[in-house]
């Protein structure tokens, strides 16, 4: 079974509401999303710039 806990209702005491869990901070994960990202475009546009220096 799982772990949640409930509170009762005030309208209705016999119908048990979940409990809203805490959600988690999602700032690391857009900061690593953009610097791969960043990454990625700085390594297109290098290998880019040298094919066009070379041609």
């Amino acid at each position: 079974m799982s772990n949640i806990q409930y509170e009762r209702s005030v309208d209705h005491p016999k119908k048990p509401l979940p409990i809203k869990e805490k959600e988690a901070s999602l700032k690391g994960t857009l900061i690593s999303v953009f610097s791969i990202g960043a990454f990625i475009v700085i390594c297109w546009v290098s290998v880019f710039a040298l094919f066009l220096l070379r041609n």
